[in-house]
């Protein structure tokens, strides 16, 4: 395969393949439990192979088909045990695995991105991808000037694809959802269509990293690599490489985890402050952590602008849910728009939705664990739960759309971490206003 399979009936062919396999597999598991096979043997077996071609199409295909099960993999943790650990692995490998680009078409991108004496720039260029990713591959080189360099090329045929995916796993939302069971697939597909586009010119990507590297120059806690060079579909800058978030999350010790989960929320919560920008790719393939304890953060192609930080209302939605102010956080989610028109909900049944959401700011530490997140899951999910009820009169104004799929997304990595964080006084740090003595009014 020497480029993203371009053509539109092909992809189709092939995503559609995912959920018939599932039906199918259930199928044909129903037909061997009636003649007496054990049904948890076959229940396993089913997940485990059904994961197997969720990572097998979705990496294959890349695009934006690859760039799905990437979002998928950050809620992993959400998943109920039973279906959890073949799907698990199947997911995590899509962080960072793909079937690499040949040779010859990497060095045809980076002639048409930095003209034909592209060599020139490098003193050495390995040909063998180091790293993967949706719509590009990374090779480690050494710039003319001596320094080792990361370079991203981007895959031809990469926007075609990305948009044909992404517009077909949407009309397939209800059928893949038993792929993600514990979560509703259509909005984050939706949401991930709306960014996805931002991602294809890597000189965005490449001015959004300036401007974090900007901000964290010197910081004891972050590393964002210096760019180097950009262009349209190809970018280089600094090779820094430590340990991969995904090793810490299946083998690190305790204390690993604990430190790797305050550093990431730390820079989730600071870097709108900092930065006026949120990094919006919080997948565990985008962190690793350095020999010198510090957290390297890379791809910065989604971000969210936030030139006056984390928006006011949703700082002032949860200091009303911590406090229980069941009527202010009412009167501000129907201002701000959280409340559908023309449905019923009362403050108590806001405050009783919301409230469990906050319980990792009520204490000094928090655990943040699957069980936890599977808790949620379930209680928002479950079709018998009165908050089930309530979630259908709720709503997510698109402003706020982002920010809060990066937010929970990043709770789901520290669940994956299994680790207690200091989460009450690294938001206090960031957003004071969250836990001082004063009452804001609903519409402040």
């Amino acid at each position: 395969m020497t480029e993203i399979p371009r053509r539109t009936a092909a992809r189709t062919a092939k995503l559609a393949s995912l959920p018939l396999g599932v039906a199918g597999r259930a199928a044909a598991g129903w037909g061997r439990r009636l003649v007496g096979g054990n049904s948890e043997q076959i229940s396993a077996q089913l997940m485990a192979k059904s994961a197997e071609q969720l990572f097998a199409v979705l990496g294959e295909l890349k695009g934006g088909a690859m760039k799905f099960g990437q979002a998928l993999s950050v809620f992993e943790a959400a998943v109920p045990e039973e279906f959890g650990e073949p799907y698990r692995e199947a997911l995590i490998k899509l962080q960072s695995a793909a079937p690499p680009m040949p040779a010859a078409d990497v060095h045809r991108m980076l002639a048409e991105q930095f003209g034909r004496g592209w060599r020139s720039r490098f003193e050495e260029f390995d040909d063998t991808p180091a790293a993967a990713a949706s719509i590009g591959q990374v090779h480690r080189a050494v710039w003319r000037d001596g320094r080792e360099v990361a370079v991203k090329v981007q895959y031809p045929g990469a926007e075609e694809a990305l948009l044909s995916d992404l517009r077909q796993l949407s009309r397939m939302s209800r059928l893949l959802q038993p792929l993600a069971p514990g979560m509703e697939i259509k909005p984050l597909i939706n949401e991930l269509r709306e960014r996805m586009v931002e991602e294809l010119d890597y000189r965005d990507e490449a001015a959004n990293q300036r401007a974090f590297a900007a901000t964290f120059e010197g910081d004891d806690k972050v590393k964002v690599p210096r760019v180097v060079a950009s262009a349209p579909r190809a970018m280089v800058s600094e090779w820094v490489t430590g340990h991969p978030l995904s090793s810490i999350i299946r083998s690190g010790t305790q204390a690993e985890r604990d430190t790797a989960a305050a550093l990431l929320a730390e820079f989730h919560y600071s870097a709108p402050s900092r930065a006026g920008l949120l990094h919006a790719d919080p997948h565990p393939g985008n962190f690793q952590i350095l020999d010198d304890g510090r957290l390297l953060v890379i791809d910065f192609g989604a971000v969210a602008r936030l030139p006056d930080g984390l928006p006011r209302p949703l700082t002032i939605m949860t200091k009303f849910a911590l406090q229980k102010r069941s009527d202010d956080l009412m009167a501000l989610m129907r201002a701000e728009g959280f409340v559908r028109p023309g449905t019923t909900i009362t403050a108590d049944e806001a405050i009783a939705y919301l409230a469990p959401f906050t319980e990792p700011l009520g204490s000094e530490t928090f655990r943040f664990n699957r069980r936890w997140l599977q808790r949620q899951a379930e209680r928002v999910g479950d079709l018998r739960s009165p908050d089930f009820d309530t979630g259908r009169a709720l709503n997510l104004p698109p402003q706020y759309l982002l920010v809060h799929r990066v937010t929970l997304g990043t709770l789901g990595v520290l669940c994956q971490l299994d680790a207690d964080v200091p989460l009450r006084g690294i938001v206090a740090h960031w957003q004071p206003d969250l836990f001082d003595d004063g009452a804001p009014a609903a519409g402040s």
